[in-house]
């Protein structure tokens, strides 16, 4: 079965160098524990220690665009923290990243060697094709950890499918019938960010998610990318 990944062409009116590197792995087996990947992630998680010790992350450029665009978007930058801003903040802290799963540990790591947010969902628990676009009235979140759903107001830039909103705020939080477990195979990487901004970043870390993946598990890993001149994909 054919899946696409489109991006509404409305987002680029309001965040119009908004890009996206995305990797796509199939029969992926995330059973298990690689101590490669989690070293890969400690040594990640150090490296944004030393790079971020005293500074004041709202001001610096990796975090100044995503906190710019969710101005524009309407969300407050200090109450919803982009999905980097968040876990870097957390291991500057002092706060340790638990090793959930190879997949799950993996993301973490290049992310944070990059600072870029970056996203793993689960391709079986979605229907349909996945979309960036803003939400509709009435439509239905369920946050990560939680069983029950919220309504989401409608106008608010998320990741969806045909049934359900997968992500609020665009980057802020992830639905939680979407998280990828040790029984997920096959699994969707969006990373954001901006053209203007940081997209040799972007385009680094699609590539070396990418080799990770064929790497770690013998899988082929699809390349994409897109922005406002090329805002579909399907695999």
């Amino acid at each position: 079965m054919t899946v696409k990944f489109i991006i509404d062409p409305l987002v680029f009116d309001t965040l119009p160098t908004v890009c996206f590197g995305v990797v796509v792995a199939k029969g992926v087996d995330n059973h298990g524990k690689t101590e490669e990947i989690n070293a890969l992630l400690r040594e990640a998680v150090a490296g944004v220690r030393e790079k971020y010790a005293g500074v004041n992350l709202k001001e610096h450029p990796a975090f100044a665009c995503y906190r710019e665009a969710f101005k524009k978007l309407g969300f407050n930058p200090n109450k919803f923290l982009s999905s980097v801003e968040a876990l870097v903040s957390r291991v500057v802290k002092g706060g340790e990243l638990p090793e959930i799963n190879d997949v799950v540990n993996l993301v973490n790591a290049v992310s944070l060697k990059y600072t870029l947010p970056m996203g793993a969902h689960d391709l079986d628990s979605m229907a349909g094709d996945i979309m960036v676009r803003f939400s509709k009235e009435g439509e239905q979140f369920v946050p990560f950890g939680r069983t029950e759903p919220e309504t989401v107001p409608a106008g608010e830039l998320v990741y969806a499918d045909e049934k359900q909103i997968r992500t609020r705020r665009w980057i802020w939080r992830q639905n939680e019938r979407g998280k990828v477990t040790a029984e997920s195979k096959n699994i969707f990487f969006p990373i954001d960010g901006f053209s203007d901004c940081n997209l040799d970043s972007v385009l680094r870390a699609q590539k070396e998610l990418a080799s990770y993946l064929e790497r770690f598990w013998r899988v082929r890993a699809e390349q994409f990318f897109l922005d406002k001149s090329n805002y579909s994909a399907e695999w």
